[in-house]
């Protein structure tokens, strides 16, 4: 078998792997709201800016596939995240507030998450034939997700035990990750401009307790309704496209790509009333489509720059954008904005074996104060993240990468809001930040 066909084969392989280590991960904050910002150590250390700049293959598949006719060579990416996230949620409640079930005192507390690590793989490969105007690509990766799990409080309002015993919710936990599996195919139409087409399939699990998705019931008939478990979750299958754009003049690069709105089935959900009777709920949720525009250039020796503008139109996916209670007291959705992010990546090229990168990310808040319950469960409200990384030449065909970055930390506040309505004085505040440590490896052929 010819060299170059070995490592396409060694490619498949690690790609496979890389599916199965994909459903087992579970990806978390310092996103544009639940859509990770970027896609191994590269992109990572670039801000996540990717679609004027043809930097990875990891990169280009995430946000542009059209670049990847512009790498320097084919290659295999791969790479692994390992996310800390640092939540925190407060709640009070004033006496009385509840008239005759309301606190006789005031009350109030904060509890932080026990989730202490998430795992994220990517992996990419890029394959260009020789003296072939056609380039193929295939990647698979943590595309959004969020978890957390705040223990019971007998302090923290929303963390007591559920009525007759408490006034809260009790423990809080949840879990959301999408791994997105994505070829592409690209064509040259001319030596300047590509264009790319990439069907994309995305596996998807949620978690939730309590499903407040479900509506509350009173099997036992004590006069307080309580909402199911939802843990015993299936996976949902989910699909849409992207297409892209990357053209070249001079020193710029120029690109632009949409990707779809990702329909999924619905999530279901294993659970049963307060008496034990088995019952199956169900919850859409389907993820955003995103538009993106970016350049790059590279008039200055040894030096990169590059910069994305994109929009996310949560307003519009189903279970993101729906909000409020229904009359049967089950949560619609969580109500997050529409919003604007942008990326700012810079590449130096030290020496022939040693190259640095920095990047700085940026996002509106699609949490607003009225949903700020909504999301207690899921707190996407980091909009200022920073990013340092490099690589190391090792030899002519690998290289390792690696990059540290830093969400800063944000906060949403507002009143609790139940499905009789808000609590008036009372406030509930969820914090969020994140530290990351990315590291992987390219191999060029």
């Amino acid at each position: 078998m010819p060299h170059s066909r070995q490592v396409v084969f060694g490619g498949v392989v690690c790609l496979l792997a890389g599916v199965w280590l994909a459903l087992s991960a579970t990806p978390a904050s310092a996103q544009f709201g639940p859509i990770m910002t970027a896609a191994g150590p590269i992109n990572r250390s670039m801000g996540g800016a990717a679609t004027g700049a043809p930097v990875s293959a990891s990169g280009a598949l995430l946000w542009n596939p059209a670049t990847l006719s512009k790498l320097s060579s084919s290659e295999l990416d791969v790479g692994a995240e390992l996310i800390f996230p640092h939540t925190s949620l407060y709640s009070a409640i004033p006496a009385g507030s509840l008239g005759p079930l309301g606190p006789p005192v005031d009350l109030a507390g904060r509890s932080t998450n026990q989730n202490a690590v998430f795992a994220v793989p990517t992996i990419a490969l890029s394959y260009r034939p020789e003296n072939s105007r056609v380039t193929y690509g295939m990647g698979a990766f943590a595309l959004a997700g969020f978890g957390l799990n705040y223990s019971g409080s007998p302090t923290n309002p929303l963390l007591m035990p559920p009525p007759p015993a408490g006034l809260g919710f009790g423990p809080i936990y949840s879990q959301y990750q999408v791994m997105q599996i994505a070829p592409a195919i690209v064509y040259d139409v001319t030596d300047e401009l590509s264009i790319s087409f990439s069907p994309l399939l995305d596996i998807g699990m949620a978690q939730l307790d309590p499903a407040i998705f479900a509506a509350p019931d009173d099997a036992n008939g004590n006069g307080f309704a309580s909402y199911p478990r939802g843990t015993h979750s299936r996976q949902a299958w989910g699909a849409g496209f992207s297409l892209g754009a990357y053209y070249e003049v001079d020193d710029w690069g120029l690109g632009a790509s949409y990707k779809s709105q990702q329909w999924f089935q619905p999530y279901k959900f294993d659970t049963a009333n307060e008496i034990g009777i088995p019952q199956t709920v169900s919850f859409s949720l389907d993820l955003p489509s995103i538009v993106s525009i970016g350049t790059s250039y590279t008039g200055i020796e040894g030096v990169l720059l590059a910069a994305d503008l994109r929009y996310l139109d949560y307003a519009n996916a189903a279970g993101f954008g729906d909000s409020g209670f229904a009359p049967n007291g089950a949560l619609r959705g969580i109500g997050l904005e529409s919003i604007l992010a942008a990326s700012l990546g810079a590449q130096f090229e030290l020496t022939q074996a040693l190259t640095l990168r920095t990047g700085y990310s940026w996002s509106q808040n699609p949490v607003t104060s009225p949903q700020a319950t909504a999301n207690v469960a899921s707190p996407l409200v980091v909009q200022n993240v920073i990013s340092v990384g490099g690589t190391y030449q090792v030899t002519n065909a690998l290289s390792l990468s690696a990059a540290y970055t830093h969400a800063f930390e944000n906060s949403v506040s507002g009143l609790i809001t139940l499905p009789t309505g808000a609590i008036p004085g009372s406030k509930i505040k969820s914090t969020a930040s994140a530290d990351m440590l990315t590291v992987g490896a390219t191999v060029k052929f």
